[in-house]
């Protein structure tokens, strides 16, 4: 609870302070990058998590890591003052609320899709459309791969899900053959 309340005070400023200066889609791209580096380095990782590191060394840390990813000015300050805080533990839920504050502001939804295997082009333009059908809104899709569903989809947008996946039917039906058997 408390990391989401810090989180969302960060993420608001954040977005309000790039709406002010028209940075929206610079601050996105930011982001993005800041989200991909965090879910693929676990130094990195490690470096915003742990308490071992003290602030100065999260400070310069981080602000070698904002001027080498070419990370703008907005976005580098917060994560200065995040580090100088002692706060970068909630960077990556600062993140996750950034973009749907920002989303939220273009009219967007995200949906949340689970399949096997990659989708073709075809696929994912006749999901954005039968999702944008049935929302009535702008649908962005943030597609994860995982191969252990087997097949089909499993879409989550906000509190709903749609699971279509063989696994689940597959679950479904070992349960029933147990009520018969």
């Amino acid at each position: 609870m408390l990391t989401s309340t810090i989180a969302g005070r960060y993420a608001t400023a954040l977005f309000d302070l790039a709406q002010e200066q028209d940075a929206l889609e610079r601050v996105e791209t930011d982001i993005g990058a800041l989200k991909a580096a965090i879910g693929e380095s676990a130094d990195l990782r490690l470096l915003i998590q742990s308490p071992l590191y003290g602030r100065d060394q999260q400070a310069r840390a981080m602000a070698t890591i904002t001027d080498r990813m070419g990370l703008g000015p907005i976005t580098a300050n917060l994560i200065g003052l995040m580090a100088y805080k002692r706060r970068l533990f909630v960077l990556p839920a600062v993140a996750e609320i950034f973009t749907a504050l920002l989303a939220e502001h273009r009219g967007e939804v995200t949906a949340k899709v689970t399949a096997a295997r990659l989708l073709s082009d075809a696929q994912i333009e006749a999901l954005k459309t039968t999702l944008r059908a049935k929302l009535e809104r702008e649908v962005k899709l943030d597609i994860m791969i995982d191969p252990a569903i087997i097949g089909g989809l499993i879409v989550k947008v906000g509190s709903r899900m749609i699971d279509t996946s063989i696994r689940s039917k597959l679950a479904g039906l070992q349960n029933a053959m147990r009520e018969v058997g």
